[in-house]
Parts: C-alpha cells; sequence; structure tokens
C-alpha cells in the first residue's frame, strides 16, 4: 500500500494576512481593558489586605483564599465594563493616532 505525499503549506507558499486597520484598533482595544482589569484586581487585592483578619472560631482556609482570588479576577473583569469611561477608553484615545501611520512609527524607533 503506498501512500500519497502531501503538501504542507510552507513559509515561502503561506499567504500571510495582513492586518486591517479595524482589527488592529478591535486588538488595541481588548488589551486596554484587559490592562484596566488588571488594575483594577490590583485595587481589590489592595484593598481586601487592609481588612484585618480575625482571629475567632473559624479561621480562613486556603480554599477561601483561592475562592476570594477568583471572585476578585471575574468582579474585576467585569467592573470597568459598568464604568462609561475609564482607563481603557484613555489608553485607547492615546494609542490609536499610532495605528494609523505604522511607517511612522517605525522610523521613530
Amino acid at each position: 500500500m503506498r501512500i500519497a505525499p502531501t503538501t504542507l503549506p510552507t513559509a515561502s507558499t503561506a499567504q500571510p494576512t495582513a492586518p486591517t486597520p479595524a482589527r488592529n484598533a478591535d486588538k488595541l482595544k481588548d488589551v486596554a481593558q484587559q490592562l484596566e482589569s488588571v488594575f483594577v484586581e490590583q485595587l481589590f487585592k489592595a484593598m481586601r489586605a487592609t481588612v484585618p483578619q480575625q482571629d475567632g472560631i473559624v479561621t480562613a482556609s486556603a480554599g477561601e483564599e483561592i475562592f476570594t482570588g477568583l471572585m476578585d479576577q471575574h468582579l474585576a473583569a467585569e467592573t470597568p465594563t459598568q464604568w462609561s469611561s475609564g482607563i481603557a477608553d484613555a489608553l485607547y484615545r492615546q494609542l490609536k493616532p499610532r495605528l494609523a501611520s505604522p511607517a511612522s512609527n517605525e522610523s521613530d524607533r
């Protein structure tokens, strides 16, 4: 039994798709929102660190710490969506003009 060879696209035959300005703008907006979420998560961690831990009958376990960490991540991702304007919007407005002319960006380096 003979198996026919298959041709796989190589680097020279593969046609990369050029990023469009709209796609780059969408990526920039997504990254700005992710950065804003990370910032809010750090705020939540700092706020939680200011609350004294009670030495009472029931102490916090590792499971509770994991749960609160995951809850903070979820809330940090959702909280900025409720804001009318935030860090992500400011970053997007500031960085979007750099997407318009990639040739001028290369000469700046």
